[in-house]
């Protein structure tokens, strides 16, 4: 059983230290996250996606900007993130307001991203219908033969960028035995963050 939360710790710092446990510890996929977002009327929704970035300005992720996340996000400009980390017994919970990356940070990912990836998001008509699933395949065979291996870069679509997750509220919690956790808060302030141990 290890240490309580430090309450007086930096929690981008105390983000990244977990981050760092969990990917010497998660077999796959350590940046997974929950993203949970709504409609303006309050309807939620929740899927899994990547973490693709996480500094003092937040945390970043990338989507086809016609994709139902995204429409939502476009219209109620609020989320939540959920980490779980079961090999290390963690989880973390972020909340805040979201803003759209600069599109040199978007054109900087996509092309960081594995040629196939980016041909992908290309081809997808994210979160759309479709009839059959030859038309993506087909539409994919396509981008192939106009961007060889070797033929230049792959321009970022313009339907395509990431919403950076502003945080005013970031939770802590790590399992402790017969379910005694520890849970700790920080939410953001006019003078800083403002932090409380919370009850499990």
């Amino acid at each position: 059983m290890g240490p309580l939360i430090d309450l007086g710790a930096d929690p981008f710092a105390l983000f990244a230290a977990w981050m760092r446990d969990a990917e010497a510890a998660e077999p796959v996929d350590p940046n997974a996250m929950a993203l949970a977002t709504a409609t303006p009327d309050g309807r939620p929704s929740v899927r899994m996606i990547l973490l693709k970035g996480a500094d003092r300005r937040g945390f970043v992720f990338y989507t086809n900007l016609e994709s139902r996340k995204a429409g939502e996000l476009t219209e109620n400009p609020h989320a939540a993130l959920l980490f779980h980390w079961k090999s290390v017994a963690r989880q973390i919970r972020i909340e805040g307001s979201v803003e759209r990356v600069s599109d040199a940070e978007a054109d900087a990912y996509f092309a960081s991203r594995s040629r196939m990836s980016r041909l992908g998001a290309i081809a997808s008509d994210q979160s759309r219908p479709l009839p059959d699933r030859a038309i993506f395949e087909h539409r994919l065979a396509d981008l192939e033969e106009r961007y060889p291996d070797g033929d230049g870069a792959i321009p970022r679509p313009a339907n395509w960028s990431g919403f950076r997750l502003v945080p005013d509220r970031i939770e802590f919690w790590q399992n402790r035995p017969h379910r005694l956790h520890d849970r700790a808060v920080w939410r953001r302030a006019e003078t800083g963050w403002e932090t409380t141990r919370l009850y499990p």
